[in-house]
């Protein structure tokens, strides 16, 4: 099993050093390279990694969250709130106009409109991770494009959250008898279905709560111990324990 686990560390590690640079050569990005990488060494094409890449999926979601805090550390309240306007307008257009018009055009293709409202807002959705790192890299932050970019992503993790609570009162009675046989459990399954979408929004207030209220004197008491890992070990069983509590609430 160790030995396992090494060789694919070493394949995965292998592939992204081999990739990852000539995709920044060709001016392709880091990301890009890391998808070839990927194709590369899987099942689809050389197979040196078959279907045991699965056992990464923890690692690679451990990752996104790290990286989506990393981001989170970076923003400044004051900036945030000087962009609301941007946020809300462009983000919320881009979000809604999205939505509505795969939600009308899945309908004309005969989709129902709880399912077609699902792909609508499932569509609407970008990848924070890679569209960040995107800008990062070919240095757009700053720029007007990267600053609108950004509202729209800051928009769509804030609308992200209502979507969840809005999937379970979506689902069909199909969709909620196969839940039952996936091994992936939530706190909330044996809730009415009425009450699971208020129990997520509970929960992202706990959330908003202590860490406006509770995380400033537990990193002050940390920080005044002078010993850096202890800071680091707190945040990071804060990313961890905030990931946690989300994936047990749906």
């Amino acid at each position: 099993m160790q030995e396992n686990f090494l060789f694919q560390a070493m394949i995965y590690l292998a592939g992204a050093v081999i990739m990852v640079p000539i995709a920044k050569r060709l001016g392709l990005g880091s990301v890009l390279g890391y998808l070839v990488a990927g194709v590369v060494i899987g099942p689809f094409c050389f197979g040196f990694i078959g279907t045991e890449g699965h056992d990464i999926m923890h690692f690679a979601e451990f990752g996104v969250v790290m990286m989506l805090f990393v981001i989170g550390l970076e923003l400044e309240p004051s900036r945030l709130w000087r962009m609301r306007k941007t946020i809300a307008g462009m983000g919320g257009l881009q979000v809604v106009g999205t939505t509505v018009l795969i939600t009308a055009f899945a309908m004309l293709l005969g989709m129902d409109f709880k399912t077609a409202l699902v792909l609508g807002m499932i569509i609407s959705m970008s990848s924070t991770a890679i569209v960040m790192q995107t800008l990062e890299e070919k240095g757009w932050m700053k720029s007007v494009a990267g600053q609108s970019s950004f509202a729209v992503l800051l928009f769509q993790d804030l609308a992200i959250i209502p979507m969840l609570a809005l999937f379970p009162l979506l689902a069909d009675d199909t969709l909620k008898s196969a839940s039952t046989t996936v091994s992936h459990t939530t706190l909330i399954d044996t809730l009415p279905e009425w009450i699971q979408p208020f129990i997520v929004l509970l929960a992202v207030a706990t959330v908003i709560f202590i860490g406006k209220y509770a995380l400033r004197p537990v990193f002050h008491l940390m920080a005044k111990t002078g010993m850096r890992e202890m800071f680091t070990a707190t945040a990071l069983l804060l990313v961890v324990g905030i990931a946690v509590l989300m994936t047990s609430v749906g």
